[in-house]
């Protein structure tokens, strides 16, 4: 008996990737004195310790958080500070609240994922085959035990982030756990207790204020001047530190903010809120302000203008990205074109790899002269347990060293600023489908085809709105279009489309063949027959044959 053919899931339809909706850009603070600098780090731990313990009352407060009691905390704040330092802080320390608890529903649902294949794959028998759609058992008993064993302890950590999750617990550490567990790793992280200690303390500082339209240059707390002065409102305790008129003290470094140093001057001349964040790298021991705004998010292009001149299919890899131009009607142009990054070593090393060749598909994309950049819209944050994989564990390593969300986010980012658009499309089949329909036909004795560059055609060819095959197959009765044309290329508007095809002459490839003319001759064969006989085009009016 024939299995049942296998179920396809539905296609989603392509759509342009929606546009930034902020903008932050970041300048040095260069030349501050001892004085300032002492200052700075006064205002940024007295203020991080505050912060500290808001995050500490918040998370006290779990569910039964209400407008009352962010009230009696952002009052509590404000007389070891000021109002707007108050704000900044509950605002920032929501925020983070609320990240954790985003971060503790998907632990839950990757939780509940292994142990729904754990159970599935324990109650198989032993040496059970898989399928497609389902895993098999698992290959022995030992392997079987210590997977038994995992799905207690999973079961185990599910019902205790189920339990937080109902009482509104969470675990949040202000300096990032990262650093937090280098601290009992000194040796691996190659720091020193010196060294772990000054990183600790400026993570855990606070020096950012959230801007204020209507105010003067957009922020009444850390205010930047056109003229690249900066001042900051120093908290109650401190103003006696104070170097200028209403508790302010100004610094002696001046910003000029190199990118979108226009922009940012548009929004604080017309009084448009912009906020600020000080920021001390401690391995450089160097200090930065960050400056930030929203702006309303709008579909910059319509999905038919987006297409309107083709497009580029880029494909995601772990180490490259494989791009193919493709015109209007989806066919392939041009040489495939492979972007290669490294995504080894430190998180600045590659967002640096990231944003280079990114950078060079853009700049790719402006010479053609297209409009979209099309790009699958991956997410692995379900499909990267080990449950799922099981011995896989390169394959796990690959699919989790993609920085999918953070790459999508830089790309529309990145595209907006150079005027192209992002089509995101469906994931599905694309690199089974183009290394079906695409990789063979495309290959040359001077070009070798990948899987990879076969995909970028398929994920071109989506966001185009065709299908991704090559051709369809011939009607089963007749080549009428009673079925549907045999063809994607031709539509059925199309004209001279069922047109009979040109008869083949001499000049055809096979002239000489279908002739019997074995040698290869420079003037046309002449046939010896009257039927067969080239006609000349001319027309002659003459009645008589003339015959010897």
């Amino acid at each position: 008996m024939a299995e049942p053919k296998k179920q396809l899931r539905a296609i989603d339809a392509p759509f342009v990737a929606l546009g930034p909706s902020g903008v932050a850009i970041r300048d040095r603070l260069k030349g501050l004195t001892a004085q300032e600098e002492t200052v700075l780090r006064g205002v940024g731990e007295h203020l991080g310790v505050l912060a500290s313990r808001d995050l500490k009352q918040r998370c006290a407060d779990g569910l039964e958080h209400s407008t009352h009691t962010w009230a009696a905390r952002k009052r509590a704040l404000t007389a070891q500070s000021s109002s707007r330092w108050a704000g900044s802080i509950t605002k920032a320390t929501h925020d983070q609240w609320a990240l954790s608890r985003r971060c503790q529903l998907a632990h839950i649902q990757n939780l509940e994922a292994g142990v729904r294949t754990l159970t599935h794959r324990l109650s198989q028998p032993i040496g059970e085959k898989g399928s497609k759609r389902a895993p098999g058992g698992y290959r022995s008993k030992g392997e079987w035990f210590h997977k038994s064993r995992r799905l207690h302890i999973l079961e185990h950590r599910l019902d205790v982030a189920r339990a937080d999750r109902d009482n509104g617990v969470v675990h949040v550490v202000r300096g990032g756990r990262r650093l937090l567990t280098n601290r009992h790793n000194l040796e691996k992280a190659q720091l020193t207790e010196a060294e772990w200690r000054q990183r600790w303390e400026a993570g855990r500082w606070f020096l950012a204020a959230d801007g204020e339209s209507g105010k003067r240059f957009g922020n009444e707390t850390i205010r930047v001047t056109p003229g690249g002065e900066v001042s900051l409102k120093l908290p109650a305790p401190l103003t006696h530190l104070a170097n200028a008129k209403h508790g302010r003290y100004v610094l002696s470094a001046r910003i000029a903010f190199a990118h979108r140093g226009q922009e940012w001057r548009d929004r604080i001349d017309g009084n448009r809120a912009v906020a600020y964040r000080i920021h001390y790298d401690a391995p450089r021991g160097r200090w930065y302000l960050t400056a930030s705004w929203q702006r309303p998010v709008v579909q910059t292009m319509p999905l038919e203008t987006a297409r309107a001149k083709g497009v580029i299919g880029v494909d995601t890899n772990a180490d490259h990205f494989a791009a193919y131009r493709l015109d209007v009607h989806g066919n392939p142009t041009g040489e495939p074109r492979r972007f290669s990054y490294d995504l080894s070593g430190s998180a600045d090393h590659r967002d640096a790899q990231i944003r280079h060749a990114i950078t060079q598909v853009l700049h790719w994309a402006k010479r053609v002269g297209v409009n979209a950049i099309a790009i699958e819209d991956l997410d692995f944050t379900a499909e990267k347990t080990r449950e799922k994989h099981g011995r896989k564990k390169q394959f796990r390593q690959l699919i989790s060293g993609m920085p999918t969300g953070k790459l999508k986010a830089r790309l529309v980012s990145m595209a907006a600023e150079t005027g192209l658009v992002i089509v995101a499309v469906d994931p599905a089949y694309t690199s089974r489908w183009g290394a079906q329909h695409w990789r063979k036909p495309l290959a040359t004795p001077r070009r070798e085809m990948s899987r990879h560059d076969a995909a970028g055609i398929a994920i071109g060819r989506r966001a185009l709105g065709h299908p991704i095959r090559r051709r369809t197959a011939p009607p089963r009765d007749d080549q009428s279009d009673r079925r549907g044309h045999r063809t994607v290329q031709a539509d059925h508007g199309a004209q001279e489309r069922e047109e009979t095809r040109h008869p083949v002459t001499e000049r055809a490839h096979d002239a000489r063949a279908r002739t019997g003319t074995t040698q290869r001759t420079r003037a046309t064969s002449a046939p010896n027959t009257v039927r067969d006989a080239r006609s000349a085009r001319t027309w002659i009016q003459d009645p008589l044959l003339l015959t010897d």
